[in-house]
């Protein structure tokens, strides 16, 4: 008979996430081990094993969790009766809302989901393309005459803006994250309507 989970299972869990989520994105994933992980947490690592079996599945849950949290703010913000313009906006909005405080996953999304399985690759790598879909569809709706070969480069240009934003952007500084979703928005809407 299956052990029942104890009533704060999954609240153990997100708390054993962040705190990996934290060393190894200041550390590296290569430099962080699960003893440090379970110390930093102060619980053994026995029960550290309980809730994640390797290094990798950690990992893996880490970016998961960052990538499926995008594409669900993404499809939630793509209202299909508002105007092409209009939709890129709440998308590009809803994707920097999803990026506060996120900073330490999406730096570990960027530079460690090469050292996870293929198949563990290819299943977060159908949710970055999922997101990719989804501003790449308005994008093309902004600029219907646009040529197919041109909705790429704007697309993977926007995600460029959006996903080095964590290198730069301070909290209480001059531009906040709605004034930056606005400055996107026109910068590529400008641009995808001059192209072609």
């Amino acid at each position: 008979m299956a052990r029942p989970r104890a009533a704060d299972h999954q609240d153990k869990r997100v708390a054993l996430l962040d705190k990996a989520t934290e060393l190894f994105a200041t550390q590296g994933f290569d430099r962080t081990s699960m003893n440090e992980i379970a110390s930093a947490m102060g619980v053994s690592k026995a029960l550290f094993y309980h809730y994640y079996p390797s290094k990798q599945a950690l990992l893996f849950d880490i970016i998961q969790v960052h990538l499926t949290e995008l594409v669900e703010a993404a499809e939630a913000a793509n209202v299909a009766e508002a105007a092409p313009e209009e939709r890129l906006h709440k998308v590009v909005s809803a994707i920097l809302d999803c990026y506060r405080g996120a900073d330490a996953r999406h730096k570990i999304q960027i530079n460690h989901l090469s050292q996870l399985s293929v198949a563990e690759q290819a299943a977060l790598k159908r949710l970055e393309r999922r997101l990719v879909e989804i501003v790449s569809e308005i994008v093309a709706e902004v600029n219907p005459s646009l040529p197919r070969e041109q909705v790429w480069p704007i697309t993977m240009s926007i995600f460029g803006t959006l996903n080095w934003k964590y290198m730069w952007f301070r909290e209480g500084g001059r531009m906040t994250h709605e004034a930056y979703a606005a400055l996107v928005t026109r910068m590529f809407v400008a641009g995808a309507k001059a192209a072609g």
